[in-house]
């Protein structure tokens, strides 16, 4: 960190911002295990956010991954640096008064933590999409476990690194056993009165 640096306060606030979209901003944060989900109820959401006219941004880990954060790797200190990143983003777009929705496989508590540390904590809303590896290995959507249990892939999550639950998320959806529809709605009824 330079020392030669002074945060500079601007005029216009995050609360003029959001004012100006007619709506609170605030960062959508959605965990769980590689293939659970979460990237396609994240596009979801924000689709049905933009039907009602409320200003949306998302942020996916494959894309992060591809540009701002592609020399990282998935040992568990770049996992970490990852994450930290991503959370500095997401406070940017949501002082932007930008609903900001970011899927993240995100595995340990601690970095989810200081996800709510860095962005605040009554401006991030943890969704955690529950769903079993079993499910996750059947849909194995990029073909990841498949690789990881060939010995392909080091520090997959759920095989060869640990994924450590959130203990209480604001919005806990299970795939197994709820179809995207009502996954999708569960969420949007949680956040739609917050954005008020």
């Amino acid at each position: 960190m330079s020392l030669n640096t002074v945060k500079h306060t601007y005029k216009v606030t995050k609360e003029d911002r959001e004012k100006l979209h007619k709506h609170r901003a605030f960062l959508l944060w959605f965990t769980g295990l590689s293939g659970s989900g979460k990237s396609t109820l994240a596009n979801l959401v924000e689709v049905e956010l933009h039907k009602k006219g409320i200003s949306t941004f998302s942020l996916d880990g494959d894309n992060i991954r591809q540009g701002i954060n592609k020399h990282l790797s998935f040992a568990p200190e770049d996992r970490t640096e990852n994450i930290r990143r991503i959370a500095e983003v997401g406070h940017l777009m949501v002082n932007a008064g930008i609903v900001t929705l970011a899927a993240f496989v995100s595995p340990y508590i601690k970095d989810r933590d200081a996800i709510k540390t860095i962005v605040g904590d009554d401006n991030v809303i943890e969704i955690y999409v529950n769903t079993s590896l079993e499910e996750c290995e059947r849909r194995d959507v990029k073909g990841l476990y498949k690789k990881a249990r060939a010995g392909e892939i080091k520090n997959m999550t759920g095989i060869s690194a640990p994924y450590e639950a959130p203990i209480n998320p604001d919005v806990e959806i299970v795939t197994d056993h709820q179809s995207v529809e009502q996954s999708v709605q569960l969420i949007l009824d949680f956040i739609i009165q917050k954005l008020k």
